[in-house]
């Protein structure tokens, strides 16, 4: 009797683990990863559709895979990984067109969970200090002043002008924390970024860190710029164009707000030719990356490091002269929302320092009379 019961717990126990076995590899089975059929759009698109989807050509996408691809290129070729300038152009595209859906269902055959992943990833590598000091910086010698200061010169012949200044404001969704910081004067959520531009729409200077309801003139006061003028660090008396919102110093001119006629009529002119190549420089990062005109739905921390990266980029594409889109020739501009480049609900007083209001009169007495 106790043989037999012997035996058949033996049965027993040895089915008991066949079914334990059977069952883990059914699972195995199940759990297999399986892929879509990936295409690389370097490879499968002309010249012209790369640029019109992608905002740069092949030689300026291989040179930003190239500038990060250390911080983002796969360490092995296990699990069917993503090459690092595959990750680039699915960045790219998201920039382009604003919509992260797009990105993994316009051909590239990636899951939009490994989209959202590969974005942050390339922006992170992007925003590293050491690029972004690469290809936005503010001129700080001598020759290269004065280079700034001739191209200005001859736009409207307005003496002197190292940069333009001007802000503009990026939708994103409602935070979840300090959420009135973020209300505009607009009544939307933002974040307020802060632009100076050369005379070629070149990006030399970029705060993109600030709540929406943050007024232009703070935004000036604590950041690097201002130090840099206020301490007089510049070896070449320069100034900066900027418009009422800003306050009139010796070092940033802003116009007359019921000008006189004669020199301070001619004085206004001649800046607010100068100074709207700011508002057309902002224009044309907004156009080139259609990502700044919709909502951005992220972190404001997250979005700060996206219009970074955009005006990095945006410097790129100047570098290698790559055109603008055509104004309807993305099909994703459909959601396209006006810019808030109008001034007009900037102009919330003259602030003057007795500085600033001696030199904008020495300014309109030696070269509006």
């Amino acid at each position: 009797m106790l043989s037999i019961f012997l035996k058949l717990s033996m049965v027993f126990t040895c089915h008991k683990f066949l079914s334990i076995y059977l069952s883990k590899s059914k699972m195995a089975e199940r759990r297999k990863r399986t892929f879509k059929p990936r295409v690389d759009p370097l490879r499968s698109m002309s010249a012209a559709e790369l640029q019109a989807r992608f905002r740069f050509n092949q030689e300026g996408i291989d040179f930003i895979t190239n500038l990060i691809c250390d911080f983002i290129e796969p360490p092995t070729n296990r699990n069917y990984s993503i090459p690092a300038h595959v990750q680039v152009m699915v960045t790219l595209r998201y920039f382009a067109t604003g919509r992260m859906q797009l990105c993994s269902g316009d051909n590239f055959g990636i899951h939009q969970s490994t989209v959202s992943r590969i974005i942050h990833r390339v922006t992170t590598a992007l925003v590293q200090p050491r690029i972004v000091r690469r290809f936005i910086s503010f001129p700080v010698q001598p020759d290269m002043i004065r280079k700034h200061q001739a191209d200005f010169f001859g736009i409207a012949q307005f003496p002197g002008v190292i940069g333009a200044i001007d802000g503009t404001h990026v939708r994103i969704l409602a935070p979840s924390e300090h959420e009135p910081e973020y209300v505009n004067r607009k009544n939307f959520h933002s974040i307020n970024v802060q632009l100076v531009c050369d005379a070629s729409h070149r990006i030399l200077d970029l705060v993109s860190t600030w709540p929406g309801a943050t007024h232009d003139a703070r935004i000036l006061r604590e950041s690097g710029l201002f130090q840099l003028f206020e301490r007089r660090l510049l070896p070449v008396k320069c100034h900066l164009l900027g418009d009422s919102g800003y306050p009139a110093k010796d070092w940033l001119l802003t116009p007359f707000l019921n000008p006189a006629n004669g020199p301070q009529s001619r004085f206004n002119r001649s800046h607010k030719c100068t100074r709207t190549i700011v508002e057309r420089t902002i224009g044309q990062l907004k156009r080139r990356f259609h990502i700044l005109h919709g909502e951005i739905r992220q972190s404001p921390d997250r979005v700060s490091q996206i219009i970074t990266a955009c005006g990095i980029l945006h410097n790129i594409a100047k570098m290698f002269n790559i055109p603008l889109p055509q104004e309807h020739g993305d099909e994703d501009d459909s959601d396209d929302v006006p810019d808030d480049n109008d001034n007009a609900d900037h102009l919330v007083g003259d602030f003057q320092t007795a500085d600033g209001r001696a030199y904008r009169n020495h300014i309109v007495a030696t070269h509006f009379t």
